[in-house]
């Protein structure tokens, strides 16, 4: 099966599955030298794993990270990095119906269809376990990126619950990941209703790059915003992206337009912040067996960080290159 592998000179290829002993992942292209723990991976694969509290999905998985190769004596050698975490909680007796049936909103048939085969057990490789790898490779390549450089992204919208004014500090003091408290509380009563009534809620995230690094993208086709397009858009139920005004540009005249920094022109960073927003849908999983959670959003947004920093880190190391000639 192709499409297991992202980047150019930084390249992640995760394998496993939702159901299977483990999931995991290789780092290829990773430079030596750089200091790395396994406590710099942890601490934000413990904002992504299930169970964090009750509006996430009730799996209990540890989501404990073990390298397995590329790191010695606490700095990487150079050689791919192996990264490691066991699935513990499976519960793949709640599927067994679905051996002879699809979900709606899943990509059970079109595996089937395409593979003429596929683990129906939480969805195999379509699972959104699997994301659970990008962010340790997420948190591998901040390690590397200028420590200037922030990727930060939070829930900014639940249905019709908008956080207007974003308060960065207060992301990780609410269980939404809302930019805000207030608004946070009324997206978790929103969630809870939801969940009461056995269905999903989707909504916006926000994701802001600050301190871009100056001269991230290629022309023509390997554009940054292409890239991080391509990025997010491969994360499971994200179904739309925009960056700077995104769609609200067709409302626009072009002397509104031209006075909006977005960060990057001709598909190249020009170091100012970059503004991104992500759509993601209500779970498809409702009303049938399993565990699941009913806003995506929360366990997400590491998730969007995570391959916003792969996307930079792979341009930067290509940029350091193309500078060295």
């Amino acid at each position: 099966m192709a499409g297991n592998t992202f980047g150019q000179l930084f390249r992640v290829t995760t394998w496993g599955e939702s159901h299977g002993h483990a999931i995991g992942g290789v780092i290829d292209g990773c430079p030596a030298g750089i200091s790395l723990s396994i406590d710099d991976i942890q601490v934000d694969l413990d904002r992504r794993r299930p169970g964090q509290s009750i509006i996430t999905t009730p799996r209990k998985e540890l989501d404990k990270i073990k390298i397995l190769s590329g790191v010695f004596e606490g700095k990487t050698t150079g050689t791919p990095i192996s990264l490691a975490i066991k699935n513990q909680d499976q519960r793949s007796q709640d599927y067994a119906k679905l051996k002879t049936s699809y979900r709606k909103g899943h990509a059970d048939e079109v595996y089937d269809l395409k593979y003429g085969f596929r683990d129906h057990r939480g969805g195999g490789r379509a699972s959104a376990r699997e994301t659970a790898v990008r962010v340790a490779a997420g948190a591998v390549a901040k390690k590397i990126l200028p420590k200037k450089t922030k990727v930060i992204a939070y829930t900014k919208q639940i249905q019709d619950l908008v956080v207007a004014i974003p308060k960065f500090n207060q992301i990780e003091q609410n269980p939404v990941r809302a930019a805000d408290n207030k608004v946070a509380a009324e997206m978790v009563t929103l969630i809870k209703q939801a969940m009461r009534a056995k269905d999903s809620v989707g909504g916006i995230i926000e994701i802001v790059i600050k301190n871009c690094p100056v001269g991230l993208g290629e022309p023509v086709f390997d554009k940054l915003k292409a890239d991080l397009a391509k990025g997010l858009l491969s994360i499971p139920a994200v179904v739309g992206f925009e960056y700077g005004a995104g769609f609200d540009v067709v409302a626009m005249y072009g002397s509104e337009h031209n006075d909006i920094e977005v960060g990057m022109y001709g598909g190249i960073s020009d170091g100012k912040d970059i503004t991104m927003r992500v759509a993601v849908k209500p779970t498809s999983s409702i009303k049938i067996n399993g565990r699941h959670d009913p806003c995506l959003l929360p366990r997400a947004v590491p998730v969007c960080e995570a391959m916003v920093n792969l996307v930079l880190i792979d341009f930067y190391l290509r940029n350091k290159i193309v500078r060295s000639k």
